[in-house]
């Protein structure tokens, strides 16, 4: 039995930019309040690092 290795191309660095992209369409959605407001400014940087992250490690 011969085994097929898996030739699917990993675009993460897109994949990243879009997740990054959508998290922040989805912070500007949310009610004015305060706790959304600092909620939102922490989930958008975290969004961001996970690309900045997967490019410093490549």
């Amino acid at each position: 039995m011969v085994k097929e290795q898996n030739s699917k191309q990993y675009d993460l660095e897109e994949r990243t930019l879009e997740f990054a992209r959508r998290v922040r369409a989805f912070a500007k959605k949310l009610p004015k309040i305060q706790a959304n407001i600092e909620d939102g400014r922490q989930l958008i940087r975290a969004s961001g690092s996970v690309g900045a992250n997967y490019i410093e490690a490549n």
